[in-house]
């Protein structure tokens, strides 16, 4: 079939827009499909000079412990705790570790390869190298917004959005879950994705944990997985 001129740059300047409409909504503007994405497994570490004052909730958490533990599951997880005098801390002892808290950064532990691949049947899924490879057994089923990997379907809860002092920084995105409770125990696992305020980097964090009838952990897995967005992350010939 031959174009016109006009028709033909109509026809290719539609074919991006079309090839990022085939993707489901929840990876539009984290992945193109088929599109391999340099990525980096890592955690977030503040500066050292913060052990002293961690050490000193640590003892009063210890000398406290019914108090530090109601406290705690009031306050927002993964995220410092607000000022109390039973946290161990004076006022500046506190606001110095705030500010140091506030200095801490991602470090990158292994590098891993993302891409995005759509399956037969119309499912989706993340395929990855490294450590990040246990991704690659979730599928994505866009009818009805779910993940399913071995344990289970994973369903759609509330999209997670963070403030800037909690660990990984200010951050949003979708979130799903599967629990499921036997009499062996207990299983958890979530995966959610994101994009980070600055709008520079995306995020996928998953974890997946088995904890016996008795309480004892029998697997606690977790990746926090950093990648920049657009051209700048993405690996083309």
């Amino acid at each position: 079939m031959k174009y016109t001129l006009p028709v033909a740059i109509a026809v290719i300047s539609l074919a991006p827009a079309a090839l990022k409409a085939d993707v489901p909504e929840v990876f539009q503007g984290l992945f193109e499909k088929g599109v391999p994405v340099r990525a980096h497994i890592g955690m977030v570490v503040p500066p050292g000079e913060i052990d002293k004052h961690v050490a000193k909730v640590e003892a009063a958490a210890r000398e406290n412990p019914e108090w530090f533990e109601e406290y705690s599951t009031a306050s927002p997880p993964g995220s410092p705790l607000p000022f109390h005098e039973n946290l161990g801390l004076t006022r500046a002892e506190y606001d110095d570790y705030i500010a140091l808290w506030r200095k801490r950064e991602f470090r990158p532990v292994e590098e891993v390869m993302l891409i995005l691949r759509e399956n037969a049947g119309g499912t989706w899924s993340l395929t990855a190298s490294g450590e990040a490879g246990m991704l690659t057994t979730l599928r994505y089923h866009p009818e009805n917004d779910t993940f399913r990997s071995p344990n289970g379907k994973l369903g759609r809860i509330d999209d997670i959005k963070t403030d800037p002092d909690s660990i990984l920084g200010e951050w949003s995105g979708p979130e799903w879950r599967f629990e499921e409770e036997t009499t062996f125990g207990q299983t958890k696992e979530n995966i959610a994705f994101g994009r980070f305020a600055d709008e520079k980097h995306g995020l996928v964090v998953y974890r997946i944990q088995e904890i016996s009838t008795g309480g004892s952990r029998l697997m606690d897995r977790s990746l926090v997985i950093r990648f920049a967005l657009g051209p700048a992350g993405q690996i083309r010939e």
